[in-house]
């Protein structure tokens, strides 16, 4: 801790982009990829890397073919990375004097989440801060959390299993039911039940194996040795819904995104006799993260929204 604060103090000064640029290189683990990704040439990002490693008296990072590896040091020094990306952020804002909230909110979700939760949310947070300028990131919750630790977005929803690590802050959480659903037959009773035997040997649209829920019924069908051969593997859940609607099959959805089609008796649950899976629904930021203005806004927001639900 001393050296990295005695290292920073004496050097000239680290410029912000070679601090982001230190972020990239440690994520992704590839030169290339991380000069792509923020725009530069590698060259360019190679010669700031060797800039920063001078300022600071160390190697950050080992090269070991077309990757690189974190030093000891540089792991170190990623959360004094991160608190510099914070206080310039900080800094930022600090002279703002609109009244109207303005600036960009960067959103990373679970495929999921995209397509089912956020065009709920979303029309209102614009209608309420208009000059808000929002981006949305699609991925697997690690995928992420690699995006939020080099700052290229500022939170994350996601659809998973609970998630509880000293690094990152949990600002809203609710319990997601991950059910069986398929058309709904108009001769059939509200719910109908199927012994899982017999439903994992009916044709399926699942979410591609990355999904948590995809994962844990699959866990649950292994310990039955029963495996679901699906017919079709697609991530997003409006497809599979429209194929549902369809008549191809079954599927195995978060509740929130088929919460339409239930009540409109489009579609209907299956029950089986698996035991029941649940899913956590987290909106969450890293804690070295400065929360900005619009975050806290959209933070109000989906605390709102899960606790209306």
């Amino acid at each position: 801790m001393n050296f990295f604060n005695n290292k920073i103090r004496k050097g000239d000064y680290m410029e912000i982009k070679i601090i982001k640029t230190f972020l990239k290189v440690a994520v992704t683990q590839n030169f290339s990829k991380a000069a792509q990704q923020l725009g530069y040439s590698q060259s360019a990002v190679t010669i700031q890397i060797q800039q920063l490693e001078k300022e600071l008296g160390i190697p950050l990072f080992e090269r070991l073919g077309k990757k690189v590896y974190l030093t000891e040091q540089g792991e170190a020094f990623i959360s004094y990375a991160n608190n510099i990306v914070k206080a310039a952020d900080t800094a930022l804002t600090f002279c703002s004097s609109e009244k109207t909230p303005s600036g960009s909110l960067r959103i990373g979700g679970a495929e999921s989440i995209c397509t089912a939760l956020l065009p709920q949310l979303l029309p209102a947070f614009h209608d309420m801060y208009p000059n808000i300028k929002i981006t949305i990131r699609s991925g697997t919750t690690e995928e992420l959390m690699a995006l939020a630790k080099s700052n290229e977005i500022d939170c994350i929803l996601t659809l998973d299993h609970r998630i509880y690590r000293n690094e990152w802050i949990c600002a809203a959480k609710r319990t997601e039911d991950i059910i069986f659903v398929t058309l709904k037959d108009p001769a059939a009773p509200s719910q109908s039940f199927l012994e899982i035997e017999k439903l994992a040997a009916r044709p399926f649209i699942l979410t591609e194996v990355g999904a948590a829920y995809h994962y844990e019924l699959e866990k649950l069908l292994s310990e039955r040795e029963l495996h679901i051969s699906p017919v079709l593997e697609i991530g997003n859940t409006e497809t599979i819904i429209h194929l549902l609607k369809k008549g191809m099959g079954y599927s195995f959805l978060p509740r929130f995104t088929v919460k339409e089609e239930l009540q409109r008796s489009t579609l209907t649950e299956v029950g089986t006799n698996l035991p029941p899976v649940k899913m956590f629904n987290q909106l969450f930021y890293h804690k070295n993260k400065y929360v900005t203005p619009q975050m806290q806004l959209f933070i109000q927001l989906v605390i709102h929204q899960f606790q209306s639900c």
